[in-house]
């Protein structure tokens, strides 16, 4: 995602009430106000200053022209003088995009020795704001409001992590998953109402042939493989004598990006159970495209991968990492209690403390040769894992706060890619909350996403939104997953 190429638009609500030499004034600041936002370290994306909103007409136009302007992912409001809000319903009606009302003024500190009625009319931002806010309730508008000074790095942080969200929302929109195979058979939480996640989220869900692949990969040279294995070793310990497992898992990490990028495809499933025509089950080349941005969710879970590619669109330009996991096995002794996230090959190396390996060892599931994989540990540090649920009427996405440490000891038989982490508030209540909440075993982990950011990604979306934080409780968590399932039928 090339956030250069991104912008969000700055409107800021006024009338014709002030005369001429007010309104020029608001439109002086509020460019000011945008270019100045927009140099911050903390906003990802240029903030577009559009004018000072007087009619119903402005706004409505400037609200079409945003719609239909494909590198503008949101709207940011802000009423430098009151702004009689009944001129905003049509084009509130109509916005189609990501929506921040920023609640602030120009001014730090009210002028006390040469305050008057003309420095009043002029910044009425306090109430302005709160007439705008209103318009926003009365239309049940999915919003962001953000309040604090302009120039402050907290309000400027929520702004930045709520333009990501909303990359996330347009990243979203365009998103193509491909499926090699179907999902694992008998698995029920990967399955999913593809038609219903192209409605809510735009993801465009299908399935091709493995043969497509194998294919694909008979097109690829022995000069391709070696230029890929180059690029192997720069970033990788080579850590294996088998380097025709290697050379294989690099033909198939050509072979699938060269489908990618002629179907447009920004995440992709596969499964150990359709592996017809293929000597390996992709393990280091799905690791390798993963760090390279696509999505991916192992045994067909198109519903992860394409989390995993939204995520990883969202936090483009940060260095935490992202990637697909899922719980494997709990070390449950009193007092050191944690959770040891792995999957059979697939864990992104973003994620990895110091410099993967690869190795090749064989895979007892998928009747294969032994695939090439990465092996490293997780970073330590505070991270969330997420999942999204289908539970028939309606979409959930499920988010965990936990906190990745180093292990305690060295695994040095186990061929995998592993993250150990703990969950908040501990392992048994942190593993109760998730069961109860219905998450399934694959998630996403991110050390970039906050928890706020997700959140404010699935009111883009008009999602449900459980997070499991540390001081949730098990009665807590039953009294919100009820209201929830009450409030949601409600809704239809």
């Amino acid at each position: 995602m090339d956030f250069s190429k991104l912008e969000f638009w700055f409107i800021v609500g006024s009338q014709d009430l002030y005369g001429g030499a007010v309104l020029e004034t608001v439109a002086r600041r509020g460019a000011e106000m945008a270019e100045r936002i927009s140099a911050s370290e903390h906003i990802p994306c240029r903030l577009v200053f559009k004018g000072v909103m007087k009619s119903a007409d402005e706004i409505t136009r400037v609200i079409r022209e945003a719609n239909f302007t494909d590198g503008c992912c949101g709207v940011v409001a802000w009423c430098h003088t009151f702004s009689p809000s009944k001129m905003w319903i049509e084009g509130l009606r109509l916005l189609q995009k990501p929506y921040c009302h920023f609640a602030t003024q120009y001014n730090r500190q009210i002028p006390y020795d040469e305050i008057d009625m003309d420095f009043m009319n002029l910044n009425q931002a306090a109430h302005g704001d709160r007439e705008h806010g209103f318009i926003g309730a009365r239309l049940r508008l999915g919003r962001k409001v953000i309040a604090g000074y302009w120039q402050d790095e907290a309000p400027l942080r929520e702004l930045g992590a709520w333009m990501r969200a909303a990359v996330g929302y347009k990243a979203s929109r365009e998103l193509r998953v491909m499926r090699f195979g179907d999902n694992m058979r008998e698995v029920a939480v990967t399955e999913g109402d593809k038609v219903e996640a192209q409605i809510k989220f735009g993801w465009q869900v299908n399935t091709w042939p493995v043969g497509y692949l194998v294919e694909e990969m008979n097109g690829v040279s022995e000069a391709d493989i070696d230029e890929k294995m180059a690029r192997y070793r720069e970033k990788y310990e080579l850590n294996c004598d088998d380097l025709d497992a290697v050379r294989y898992q690099a033909r198939l990490e050509i072979a699938m990006g060269r489908v990618f990028e002629r179907e447009g495809v920004g995440a992709f499933s596969n499964t150990f159970q359709d592996l017809y025509g293929l000597r390996q089950l992709p393990g280091l080349a799905t690791q390798n495209l993963m760090a390279a941005g696509y999505g991916f969710a192992a045994e067909g879970d198109w519903k992860t991968a394409a989390l995993t590619a939204v995520v990883k669109k969202m936090t483009c330009g940060m260095t935490g990492g992202t990637t697909f996991i899922e719980d494997y096995t709990y070390n449950m002794e009193e007092g050191n209690a944690y959770s040891l996230g792995a999957h059979m090959l697939e864990v992104c190396p973003t994620v990895a403390e110091g410099r993967p390996k690869i190795a090749v060892h064989p895979l007892s599931i998928g009747d294969r040769e032994p695939p090439a994989r990465l092996i490293f540990e997780g970073k330590a540090g505070d991270a969330i894992v997420m999942t999204l649920v289908d539970l028939g009427e309606r979409f959930r996405l499920i988010i965990q706060d936990i906190v990745c440490i180093k292990p305690p000891h060295a695994m040095p038989k186990l061929p995998v890619a592993r993250i150990t982490w703990k969950p908040l508030p501990d392992l048994a209540a942190g593993v109760k909350l998730w069961i109860m909440a219905g998450g399934g075993h694959h998630s996403v982990l991110t050390y970039d996403a906050t928890a706020e950011m997700m959140k404010d990604w699935a009111r883009m979306h008009d999602i449900e939104v459980v997070h499991l934080t540390k001081d949730t409780t098990a009665q807590s968590l039953e009294q919100q997953l009820f209201i929830n399932d009450l409030a949601w039928k409600l809704k239809g």
